[in-house]
């Protein structure tokens, strides 16, 4: 019998578990390796300045919460069953500093907004990871399509005041526009390095078998990793090499990406006011549909 689950969007505002993590260096550097980025920042112990982790590290250390969420939600009326049907839809990473090894981080999080989808509902969680000092390191808005979940009651939902949103532009503008592109090549273990490097842990990237009990063809390499690859790319095309400039990264996964296969990350548009950069991006996978739309980055000139 089919069963109709639904989601409250009252649940908005509600609270996390706080979670403590200190980084180390071999964390840093192996979420680099992960997405075979050998760049010097991420690197190279002999730097002066030291190393500092890739700009999309925090997925990796928020991902103890999200793969464990329903502990973290302090709330018992919560109804934990739509959960299993969650897939990560929409990543929005806001960045006042990169994280560095001997970092201690202590991460607050809060349900920040449940929105009506035609897939299902949007279910949006916020996380903010501070110093020792009391300094917010990153803000993470990490969106989650409950595929098939009802959000009940009058309007689209809740809490969508509290998403930053990024510039807006027109799609006219921008379709058959290529500033340049990047391949790359996705090797066959790929997702299994991922997987291992980052302990960023779901079988669907693993396991054929399990990918093929939901109706796959096979493993998918993670949405992540995907858009690790696309940072990289712009760091080294926009940012002179410098990671430090990358203030803002937003993306939504809307195709899959297999190992074996070849992504083209094409920048469509770059947009300066005064001394920061709009960049304008998507990821196409080997039969050319979008597997990262809407992608956008924000840098810093000043720190160029």
């Amino acid at each position: 019998m089919f069963i109709v689950m639904e989601i409250n969007p009252n649940f908005v505002g509600t609270t996390l578990k706080e979670f403590k993590t200190r980084i180390n260096w071999r964390q840093t550097t192996n979420y680099a390796a992960a997405v075979k980025d050998s760049n010097p920042f991420f690197l190279d112990d002999e730097r002066k300045e030291g190393i500092v982790a890739h700009p999309m590290f925090p997925v990796a250390v928020t991902w103890p919460i999200i793969e464990n969420i329903s502990e973290f939600i302090q709330n018992n009326d919560f109804p934990q069953n739509v959960l299993s049907t969650g897939v990560h839809y929409s990543e929005h990473l806001i960045i006042h500093r990169l994280i560095k090894p001997r970092d201690k981080l202590f991460i607050k999080g809060k349900i920040a907004a449940i929105i009506s989808h035609r897939a299902g509902t949007h279910f949006i969680g916020q996380f903010d990871a501070h110093d020792r000092k009391g300094n917010l390191v990153f803000t993470e808005f990490a969106g989650t399509m409950l595929r098939g979940v009802n959000c009940i009651g009058k309007g689209e939902g809740k809490g969508r005041e509290n998403i930053p949103q990024i510039p807006q532009i027109d799609k006219n503008e921008i379709d058959g526009k290529m500033l340049w592109s990047h391949s790359e090549n996705i090797d066959l273990v790929q997702s299994f390095i991922y997987d291992g490097c980052t302990d960023i842990v779901f079988p669907i990237h693993t396991s054929k078998k399990f990918a093929k009990q939901l109706q796959l063809p096979g493993i998918i390499l993670q949405g992540t990793a995907t858009l690790a690859f696309a940072v990289s790319a712009i760091i080294k095309r926009e940012t002179k090499g410098n990671p430090n400039s990358i203030k803002e990264i937003y993306a939504k996964f809307t195709g899959m990406v297999f190992p074996g296969t070849t992504i083209q990350t094409i920048l469509k548009k770059r947009q300066i006011v005064n001394n920061e950069t709009s960049l304008f991006f998507e990821v196409l996978n080997h039969e050319g549909k979008r597997a990262i739309s809407h992608g956008y980055i924000k840098t810093d000139q000043e720190n160029l």
